[in-house]
């Protein structure tokens, strides 16, 4: 009869399975619950919003700005700059990185693991600066807080770190969904914008997560999408070739955004001066073009309905992109993704006015120009082409606009990659080109935690030990022997349990000199140093790491085996395995 055992469902044996790169159960598991945490902090988020503009915005809308008198609307962002210069300034540079960037910056060099500090500071930020009348959108400040705090249950649950990964693109995927009421475009911008990478047991969990976040949002918003979106038609094809010159000027617009926002210029400006740029330059705007505040979706919804004039488009298309990328230079935590889609539609808008002044009887809507512009211009900066693709397709539930669209979203980011020189917002590149979360060694190793590579059977033994208690040691089979450091009991060096097996038998075929010493020779003190055999030379690493984490660990400490921890306290940790490097090469090679 064959034997069928249980599965292990212990949270112990949750955590060994998810080490694996085919943990999909459970990976789906994570997804689920990370989608519904996510979702709520969205819906948290958005009510602190509605809750602030019940206090003075005009009928409670966030977005009412030109309700208010010029005085009070141009008052507003002086006081959200003085906010967050006195409560953020003071606090130590690190604790002021928030938004989509430290999400990125938290997933590459630290494993998904975000402070605590930085997910507070987040949440009374975004709403400061999006009341306060500035140019920023609330998605950034969404996938921060979404992110983290997925990323924060793997980390309470002590998950091993590559399920922190997906975690933290599940958060990202359902802050997008949940904000937009778009959970395939939320899919892709956490795939394509924050993993950078394609993965079958990538995919899943995103998917279910950004599912449950727009079920969320839906409960509470109800299933309309952030704003209207007009039904429009493009109509001849002849107007495919102005689509390209709309994308083309839309894809200049993305570099110069890019180049004011990492200008080394500003940054290199003093802070209190910063700041006061920010503060004057949207306050002068904001008395005459109120539609420049905040994140503007009420402005895209009426440059896609054709019910902006066209000073009110050139306003936001100059000095919303402007205000938008000077306060990123100025050190402004802001979510950037919102303004974008509001300075595209109306760039748009703008070309599709002077394409039917130019063609009247043959251009397409001014509308249709302006959701094309709002894709292109998200696309461009973002670098993001299948990501500002299915917003687009979702937003307007119309697939005929997908053949115009992908025309457009393709020569803007062309035109802004290369004749702008400028690589997506979010990303830094390297000497070598690649972010670090492009380079496929890293990706494949990044999805593989370490216990699911390294050598469990081993034991810890003294430098010096007798015959019989080196014998008593192989009766347990082990692979690998690691020799401990007498000071402090830590291992030092590894040697293969196959080698000390093959000395003690040489040892004891040799013939005795003397009849009466086999009681002494037993008792002699043998030196594991001294074993003829390969000793690697160890350094620790945590049982939740990556195998890029122990990669990087193997060569930063020039050792070429690393013994795994397991256990938080200092003092009673355990050793649970041991990981050489010729075991990660042997797992790029074979098992990716």
């Amino acid at each position: 009869m064959p034997r069928f055992t249980l599965p292990d469902l212990s949270l112990e044996g949750f955590r060994q399975r998810l080490a694996s790169v085919d943990a999909l159960p459970q990976l789906c598991v994570l997804g689920v619950v990370s989608g519904l945490i996510t979702g709520g902090f969205m819906v948290g988020f958005r009510l602190l919003i509605d809750l602030g503009a019940l206090a003075f915005m005009p009928g409670g809308d966030p977005e009412a700005f030109e309700g208010l008198s010029p005085l009070v609307r141009s008052a507003l962002p002086i006081l959200a700059v003085i906010l967050v210069g006195v409560f953020l300034w003071r606090q130590p540079e690190r604790a002021r990185k928030m938004g989509v960037a430290h999400v990125m910056e938290r997933l590459t060099y630290h494993q998904g693991r975000f402070p605590l500090r930085n997910w507070l500071n987040q949440w009374w930020v975004g709403v400061v600066t999006v009341l306060g009348g500035l140019s920023a959108g609330r998605e950034g400040p969404a996938i921060h807080l979404g992110a983290a705090a997925s990323s924060g249950l793997g980390q309470q649950l002590r998950l091993p770190h590559n399920s922190l990964r997906v975690l933290v693109a599940c958060g990202t995927a359902a802050g997008i969904s949940a904000s937009f009421n778009t959970p395939i475009a939320g899919v892709i911008f956490a795939m394509e914008v924050v993993m950078m990478e394609y993965t079958i047991a990538g995919f899943m969990p995103v998917i279910l997560a950004s599912t449950m976040g727009a079920v969320v949002a839906q409960l509470v918003y109800g299933p309309e999408p952030a704003f209207q979106v007009p039904s429009v038609t493009l109509g001849t094809l002849m107007n495919l070739p102005w689509i390209v010159v709309t994308a083309l000027v839309i894809g200049l617009l993305a570099g110069l955004f890019i180049h004011v926002a990492r200008s080394d210029w500003i940054k290199g400006v003093p802070v209190w001066l910063r700041l006061s740029l920010v503060a004057v330059a949207t306050a002068t705007v904001a008395w005459w073009y109120p539609e420049v505040q905040g994140i503007g979706y009420d402005s895209l919804a009426a440059s896609l309905t054709g019910d902006l004039t066209v000073d009110v488009l050139l306003a936001l298309v100059v000095a919303k992109l402007l205000l938008t990328a000077i306060t990123v230079a100025s050190g402004i935590p802001i979510g950037i993704i919102g303004p974008v889609l509001v300075v595209g539609a109306a760039a748009g808008a703008l070309m599709g006015l002077f394409g039917a002044w130019i063609w009247p009887e043959r251009g397409a809507e001014p509308g249709l120009y302006a959701m094309l512009g709002m894709a292109a211009m998200m696309g461009a900066v973002l670098q993001a082409p299948l990501a500002a693709l299915m917003a687009l397709l979702e937003l307007t539930h119309n697939p005929n606009i997908l053949l115009p669209g992908m025309l457009a979203v393709v020569v803007s980011g062309l035109t802004s990659r290369q004749l702008c020189r400028c690589d997506g917002f979010f990303i830094s590149a390297t000497r070598h080109g690649l972010h670090p979360l492009q380079q496929p060694l890293m990706q494949a190793l990044s999805r593989v935690s370490v216990p699911a590579v390294m050598e469990r059977s081993l034991e810890c033994a003294p430098r010096m030990m007798t015959r019989e208690r080196a014998r008593m040691l192989l009766t347990r089979n082990p692979i690998w022997v690691l020799i401990e450091r007498s000071s402090d009991d830590k291992p030092v060096l590894a040697l293969k349990a196959a080698d000390l097996a093959r000395w003690l038998m040489e040892a004891e075929s040799e013939p005795r000199e003397d009849d009466g010493g086999g009681e002494g020779e037993e008792a002699e003190l043998i030196d594991l140093m001294e074993i003829p055999g390969l000793r690697l030379e160890l350094a620790p690493i945590h049982l939740q790491a990556t195998l890029s984490e122990a990669f990087e660990r193997l060569n930063d400490q020039s050792v070429d085996a690393l013994y795994v921890e397991h256990g938080n306290r200092p003092k009673r940790k355990r050793i649970s395995g041991i990981i050489t490097r010729g075991a990660i090469e042997r797992y790029y090679r074979l098992g990716d």
